[in-house]
């Protein structure tokens, strides 16, 4: 279809339809990326909230306005509804940086809405009157409907963008810029002013942790992720206290509802606790692990959340995608820029004013006044004055000699001049004080020698601003989001067994959906995600997700949930070749697999069988006792064969001969132990996580059936089974390693009961594993001052005698020799310790007047010893 319009010449003038909706939805898309949804780069605002802002200063009186008047006052710039107007209001006010709140503006925290518009008031901040408006350096333009003017940006002296954050979408791009730290933004601009390069990073109201390793400077393509902080009440109660950006109280117990409700994570019940700070309690299960818990919120809860920054501004009249550091750069050469404007707007201000108050004193003390009385007209009189007053002043335009001594002036004298002088009145001519205007042009050459020097020294002249800024507002303003990094969690090791795995051998089917009888057999618990690896009489196996009911292949010989890249699970198998009767042994293990797809174990020829097959989760090599058929030539019919002496290698192997004879029957005839060694385990120093992937410290190598040992700040102990899923607080920690029966374990503690500080070393002799057992006595005061099990440890302590602070160092082994873990050691003080500090154990023993291990309650001491030498 085409429209006709009528050209000049009077031809019509054809415009395709096609070509109509394309330049529409262009200026459209101009339209919303421009004056809507991406902020300017220059001050960090979208233009709703430069209006809001804007219409606030016009009507600022110190006072608190209502925000329904504030958006009312705004849609005399914004041509958009009140609604929109409202949102962004109380968007700006809930970031507690530009407006000064009163009244219910909601929380971000629980997701509550503020209340209505006529309820609540607010005002611009002091630091927002300070760095965003000066309407002499403000580029101004009309509103909508030419009856106002608004500012095209403000002059924003500070990076507002990244202090606030933002997000927008518009029609083909999005914009996403976190929040930054207003006194980390701030000190990055000053070292960009010292030309050292720069890296900032989120942070949030909120809180919680951030992992910022793929940040990507803000832009396109980066990624950051959140966490809540969890902490653990005790064995059965979780809270969570703060939150990941953007995730409410609300928003988060629905999602671990739902994921309980999947059978994600087992919990009894979601307690919102939350008043002043957030507090949301997460009850668990009897037995439930709390370490794999927390992971598992983190792996199917909005406890983790996963947020893709897109750093889009407007630069130029155009979007423009750039990093957090380049826009930080840009703003605080701004900064520099605006403050260089205000400087020249000053000077030029002190420089009228000091031009005026030069020609005022002139004027007045050469009586030029007088000269005046006989003018018949007004040109007469502007003439006279100019005449006497160039007797005693000289322009620029005058070239005068440079033995001239009339007053230098900075600019020619103009009428306008001249006419301020003629309106100076009887009153104040006569009042005129001398040394007062020698004083006041005094002061203005003053204060325009230091405008000056600051025009000369702008960039220092500029950060020692941003330091004005930080130490005027900074207060109050430290990060609170941590930055850390964090391990993947991988969602099948920590989601709930929530369902049983059974398998029917003989028909081949596997599923949790399967009845318990005397054909289906449980096999163990397992997620409704887990994979099954399954193995077959006929020499193959395949991995399946597990389902309700799944058909495998008849003759199962073994089923098992699988786990990825495990190199610990070992197969054992014997199967003969059906092409020549030779029969071979192999070890493999399985990491990775094609899920669905068959693998064959033995030889592809037809007649190759099976005959012996084992699963040991520790690389275990078991001995088997061979047996050939009675028609085999081979003198020797039975024989043993250790499967140690064969090398795991990968599951497509032959292996390794064993017999050229035929095999009738192949039978486990000793248990192995493991092949493979022990596992060295590593602690993550950040999350407190357990991994065999070199992260952190190393605790040792665990082999089949060590245990690891924990001593806490609280004075407990504690031994379990290694358990890789365990996360450790170092908070509480003093040790954790691979527990060494002959390990000795040497505390400073203060006995509550007999008020006495004391000293013991001590064995680990009891046995209960997961059960944390405590050395100290019962009382509530008892506490454990210091705690190592360091072969020779010693330590410098400090206490109070007769009101003087005194000083001790003292060998442990050479104090108390060790004793049961119950015994309550050896007295070293009568008092409590302020401070029990390790050293370093010295080149040379000390050499003590007083042995501390025989005084006794009351005795005296006596402290007559070399300067070198300390003592308590």
């Amino acid at each position: 279809m085409d429209k006709s319009t009528t050209q000049n010449n009077g031809n019509p003038k054809l415009i395709h339809l096609q070509g109509m909706y394309q330049d529409y939805f262009l200026d459209y898309a101009s339209y919303v990326i421009l004056e809507r949804a991406v902020p300017h780069i220059d001050d960090g605002l979208k233009p709703v909230q430069r209006r809001i802002l804007h219409a606030m200063k016009e009507t600022d009186d110190g006072r608190y306005n209502k925000v329904a008047n504030v958006i009312g006052l705004t849609m005399q710039y914004h041509p958009h509804g009140d609604a929109a107007i409202g949102d962004a209001l109380v968007n700006m006010g809930q970031k507690d940086l530009m407006i000064d709140t009163q009244g219910n503006w909601g929380d971000v925290a629980t997701g509550a809405g503020a209340a209505a518009p006529r309820y609540i008031e607010g005002r611009l901040t002091k630091f927002s009157l300070e760095v965003l408006f000066n309407p002499q350096t403000t580029e101004w333009q009309m509103s909508y409907d030419g009856r106002k003017r608004e500012p095209v940006t403000l002059p924003a002296k500070f990076p507002l963008l990244l202090a606030a954050g933002t997000d927008g979408i518009a029609v083909g791009l999005s914009t996403k810029i976190m929040p930054h730290n207003f006194i980390e933004l701030i000190k990055a601009s000053i070292d960009i002013l010292k030309d050292k390069k720069v890296q900032i990073f989120p942070d949030f109201q909120t809180g919680a942790m951030v992992d910022v390793s793929d940040y990507n400077g803000g832009k396109r393509g980066g990624r950051i992720k959140i966490r809540a902080l969890i902490e653990k009440l005790d064995k059965d109660l979780l809270a969570i206290k703060e939150l990941p950006y953007g995730v409410t109280t609300e928003s988060l117990i629905e999602s671990i509802i739902k994921a309980s409700e999947k059978g994600k994570i087992k919990i009894k019940k979601v307690v919102d606790l939350t008043s002043k700070d957030v507090e949301v309690q997460v009850e668990l299960l009897p037995g439930t692990s709390p370490d794999v818990t927390i992971d598992a919120l983190y792996a199917f809860t909005d406890c983790e959340v996963s947020i893709s920054p897109n750093a889009c501004v407007i630069h130029n009249d155009k979007p423009r995608f750039m990093t957090v550091e380049e826009i930080l750069e840009h703003n605080t050469f701004r900064t520099r820029d605006l403050l260089r404007t205000e400087l020249e707007i000053k000077l030029s201000e002190l420089l009228e004013k000091w031009h005026m108050a030069s020609l005022e004193k002139i004027f007045i003390e050469n009586r030029i006044y007088h000269q005046i009385e006989e003018c018949e007209s007004w040109e007469e009189v502007l003439t006279t004055i100019d005449r006497e007053l160039r007797k005693y002043v000289a322009t620029p335009i005058d070239n005068p000699a440079p033995n001239d001594q009339r007053l230098r002036l900075m600019r020619d004298i103009v009428e306008e001049d001249i006419v301020k002088l003629t309106e100076i009145r009887i009153k104040r001519i006569s009042k005129y004080n001398t040394f007062k205007a020698d004083e006041h042009i005094a002061a203005l050459e003053e204060e325009m020698k230091q405008v000056r020097h600051d025009l000369d020294n702008l960039t220092d002249y500029t950060i020692a601003y941003y330091k004005r800024l930080l130490e005027k507002y900074g207060k109050g303003r430290e990060r609170r989001t941590r930055i850390t990094s964090f391990e993947s969690i991988q969602a099948t090791e920590v989601v709930a067994n929530n369902a049983k795995l059974f398998v029917n051998y003989a028909e081949g089917f596997i599923g949790f959906g399967l009845k318990k009888d005397e054909n289906n057999v449980f096999v163990s618990e397992c997620s409704d995600i887990d994979d099954v690896i399954v193995f077959r009489a006929d020499g193959r196996f395949m991995v399946k997700r597990i389902a309700d009911k799944v058909f495998v292949g008849k003759d199962i010989i073994h089923a098992a949930v699988w786990k990825k890249n495990d190199e610990r699970t070992t197969y054992n198998l014997v199967y003969s070749d059906g092409s020549n009767g030779r029969c071979f042994a192999k070890r493999f293990n399985v990491t990775a697999i094609t899920r669905d797809k068959e693998y064959v174990l033995t030889a592809e020829a037809k007649g190759s069988k099976l005959l012996y097959f084992s699963t040991n989760p520790n690389g275990e090599a078991e001995v088997v006792s061979v047996q050939l058929t009675q028609a085999s030539t081979a003198k020797k019919k039975q024989f043993d064969y250790d499967f140690k002496e064969l090398a795991i290698k990968g599951r497509s192997s032959q292996g390794n001969l064993i017999t050229k004879y035929p095999v009738r029957k192949v039978s486990l005839k000793e248990a192995g132990k493991s092949t493979i060694g022990a596992i060295k385990v590593y602690i993550d120093d950040v999350s407190g996580r357990l991994n065999n992937d070199g992260r952190g410290r190393l605790l040792g190598a665990f082999d089949t059936g060590e245990l690891m040992f924990m001593l806490y700040k609280d004075g407990t102990y504690e031994m379990t089974e290694l358990d890789m899923t365990r996360r450790f607080n170092f908070d509480e920690l003093l040790h954790v390693g691979k527990f060494d029966p002959e390990t000795v374990i040497s505390a400073v503690h203060y006995d509550g009961n007999k008020g006495l500080t004391m000293v013991k070393r001590f064995r680990i002799e009891t046995t209960k594993l997961k059960e944390r057992f405590s050395f100290l006595t019962d009382h509530k005061d008892s506490r454990l001052l210091f705690g190592t099990v360091a072969p020779n440890p010693q330590v410098r302590y400090s206490m109070k005698l007769k009101n003087k602070k005194m000083q001790g160092e003292l060998n442990l082994v050479e104090f108390i020799d060790v004793k049961g873990w119950k015994a309550l050691g050896n007295k070293l003080s009568d008092q409590k310790l302020s401070e029990v500090e390790s050293i370093a154990p010295p080149e040379k023993p000390a050499e003590v007047q007083v042995a501390p291990e025989k005084l006794q309650a009351g005795d005296s001491i006596e402290f007559d010893v070399d300067p070198q030498t300390k003592l308590f």
